[in-house]
């Protein structure tokens, strides 16, 4: 068996902010589910929209909002917040934030 990709790397220095945008970065794909970095620039944001499968989002760095269901939840670095499958949620930078979302197919 071959590794491929195989190294040490810290987290939230695995992706790098872009000014006045939001960059992701797909780590794993697979047909299991995927996980993705974001990095979002002071008050960018993801529109509300909804998935089919359960998320897991960890936050790396910086501070955001994060509005599951019309709540609206305040996230830090070191925090996780689950957004339930087909339950619209939306997401706002309060300043320069990074995330990993995991999403895992059922």
């Amino acid at each position: 068996m071959e590794l491929v990709n195989t190294k040490v790397e810290m987290l939230k220095d695995s992706i790098t902010y872009g000014e006045k945008s939001i960059v992701s970065r797909q780590l794993i794909k697979s047909q299991a589910g995927n996980i993705t970095l974001f990095a979002f620039d002071e008050g960018e944001g993801l529109s509300e929209h909804s998935a089919p499968y359960d998320a897991f989002v960890q936050v790396l760095e910086g501070k955001a909002e994060i509005t599951i269901g019309g709540k609206p939840y305040r996230v830090a670095e070191g925090e996780y917040i689950i957004m339930p499958a087909n339950i619209p949620h939306a997401v706002k930078a309060n300043g320069r934030f990074k995330m990993m979302l995991v999403m895992i197919r059922g």
